[in-house]
């Protein structure tokens, strides 16, 4: 391995506002600190730009009605996406290295883990406002946490075709039985329940240029990886878009019993320290993955591991 062959992520901003005591609490999430103190969002991004990140990501995740309601949403939502946008810009300008750059989180927008609320409908005035305080400010746009394909197909019309930047999409998986599915019993799947050819089709369709898996188990992601690498090896060198993987660190949780993401303050592994998931990281890499980082409960410490082992020859 080396640096020209990983892109290294940055990790989940909601958990490390929490660790370095931002504020922080339901149902604002991760925009409260926008709200109250800015500057300890600055302060997460520096600290994964310090641990070697290559792409950080806005703190504009959680800048939609479910977390902030309805009425500061449609009064302040684009200013709030602004000011995410200024502020990972800002540590992109400071990182004192080549190379940093920004993408401009486009969350799903009714709700993680809840393709069932999706309503074609209402998105493009929900994706409208973040679009377009962000739009001034990013490298690249990422879709991400995205539980369906027409959730994403919604996104990239948000962006629009005259956006020439990037465009990443990024799918979390279903993990509710994530021993199956790293054994092989059970196939790797969207939470919508939409097949991974299916997903990595649509990333075609709407000319990703990278399609990612995250804010799922570590374990369901390598079956993934396979799977759409094995797509994509269909098509020439030149078209193939990059694969990447961020995973959380959430603990197993009952089938019966699927939390939505940042509904309730989900517990965190134990055993899933920065050298274990180095480990899922290699086996990412070897199955196809060239985009690497962390979601919920990642911290910069992980990142760092991230950084250090996987840009050194091996």
């Amino acid at each position: 391995m080396s640096v020209e062959t990983v892109t290294i992520l940055d990790g989940g901003m909601g958990r490390e506002l929490l660790r370095i005591g931002a504020p922080f609490r339901q149902p604002e999430w991760s925009a409260l600190a926008l709200l109250e103190s800015p500057g300890h969002v600055r302060q997460v991004h520096d600290a994964f730009v310090a641990a070697g990140a290559d792409i950080i990501t806005t703190n504009s995740y959680a800048v939609v009605p479910f977390h902030i309601g309805e009425e500061r949403f449609a009064a302040r939502g684009v200013e709030l996406a602004d000011l995410a946008g200024r502020l990972g810009r800002e540590a992109v300008a400071a990182a004192g290295r080549p190379g940093v750059r920004l993408a401009g989180s486009l969350p799903p927008v009714f709700g993680s883990y809840r393709p069932d609320l999706f309503r074609p409908e209402e998105a493009a005035r929900l994706f409208g406002p973040l679009v377009a305080g962000l739009a001034p400010h990013v490298d690249l746009w990422l879709a991400e946490t995205q539980g369906s394909i027409p959730e994403a197909r919604a996104a990239r019309r948000a962006i629009g075709p005259e956006d020439t930047r990037p465009f990443w999409v990024s799918f979390t998986l279903d993990d509710s039985h994530p021993e199956d599915v790293e054994a092989g019993s059970r196939p790797a799947q969207v939470r919508s329940g939409e097949t991974i050819t299916e997903a990595a089709q649509a990333a075609l369709e709407l000319g990703a240029s990278a399609l990612l898996f995250n804010c799922s188990h570590a374990g369901v992601m390598e079956a993934a990886i396979r799977e759409a690498t094995a797509v994509f090896a269909e098509l020439p060198a030149h078209a193939r878009p990059a694969i990447g993987v961020y995973a959380n660190a959430f603990a197993p949780h009952s089938h019966d019993h699927e939390p939505q993401a940042n509904a309730e303050l989900s517990d965190l592994r134990h055993d899933l320290d920065p050298p274990a998931y180095l480990a899922f990281a290699r086996r990412w890499h070897d199955a196809g993955a060239s985009i690497i980082g962390g979601c919920c409960g990642i911290g910069p410490d992980y990142i760092a591991a991230l950084s250090s082992a996987l840009r050194r020859p091996s």
